[in-house]
């Protein structure tokens, strides 16, 4: 079994209380909709949010967790109108018959991201692999991006020194890779390239090749189980406009090369 299925079993006891962290809220009815947001994308959901609702008056309610803890809620119909995500989660909702459109509005890629300045001169995924560095990556066993990495650095015949430098430093979020960085924690690390520019003020991206098997979409995607359908086809197509300049700006882009 996959590492994405097995994120479908985790317990519901868990699933809760993951979910009732952060900015969570209630369904709510009349002109409002729930959104369950990714937690790589808190900054230009709050953005579309606002501007969504200036434009509208209607009222989003955010929810946010990692995508994978909304998985159990959506197969269930018990959670949120809108889910903003990333592939392959589109692949999951469809396959829970919970799909009512969708739309593609950023991308994701994985980079190598560096305390500010480069003090350690890194310039490739391979030099993580030099000895006496610090470095921190997300844990495959939750993250898209952590399963990217490690299926390319088991191919790599310096996958063993890098992970030796990993030691335990496997996080869930990738906020907390960021704040590795930016507390000196660690040397290096590889994260999502949105979440990095949130960090932009501590925090180097450097430029590399894109090495990855798969590229990662953002998306914006309707939930058919909403009670709102009517407020959720005007979310989406209000998406489909202003996402993607939005979400460029903050970094979620397609890689381009060195």
């Amino acid at each position: 079994m996959s590492i994405a299925r097995r994120r479908l079993l985790l317990s519901a006891v868990l699933i809760v209380l993951c979910v009732g962290c952060g900015r969570n809220a209630p369904p709510t009815d009349g002109d409002e909709l729930v959104l369950l947001c990714g937690s790589s994308f808190t900054a230009p959901v709050d953005e579309l949010i606002a501007a969504f609702g200036a434009e509208t008056g209607i009222t989003i309610v955010p929810t946010v967790a990692g995508s994978e803890d909304f998985l159990p809620l959506i197969k269930a119909g018990h959670k949120g109108d809108i889910i903003v995500t990333h592939d392959p989660f589109l692949d999951y909702v469809d396959e829970a018959d919970a799909l009512a459109g969708h739309v593609h509005v950023g991308d994701l890629a994985p980079v190598l991201a560096v305390r500010k300045g480069n003090p350690r001169a890194l310039s490739a995924l391979g030099d993580l692999a030099r000895p006496g560095l610090a470095v921190a990556l997300p844990n495959p066993e939750y993250s898209t991006c952590g399963e990217m990495v490690f299926a390319l650095i088991e191919k790599r015949s310096y996958g063993d020194d890098l992970l030796a430098n990993v030691g335990n430093r496997l996080t869930k979020g990738h906020s907390t890779l960021g704040t590795y960085l930016q507390t000196g924690v660690v040397d290096a690390v590889i994260m999502w390239n949105g979440v990095a520019q949130n960090f932009s003020d501590s925090v180097d991206i450097v430029p590399t090749p894109y090495e990855y098997a798969t590229e990662i979409r953002v998306l914006v995607i309707g939930l058919s189980y909403s009670n709102r359908p009517d407020l959720v086809k005007k979310f989406i197509a209000f998406a489909e406009k202003e996402g993607p300049p939005l979400f460029a700006r903050f970094g979620y882009v397609k890689h381009t090369g060195d």
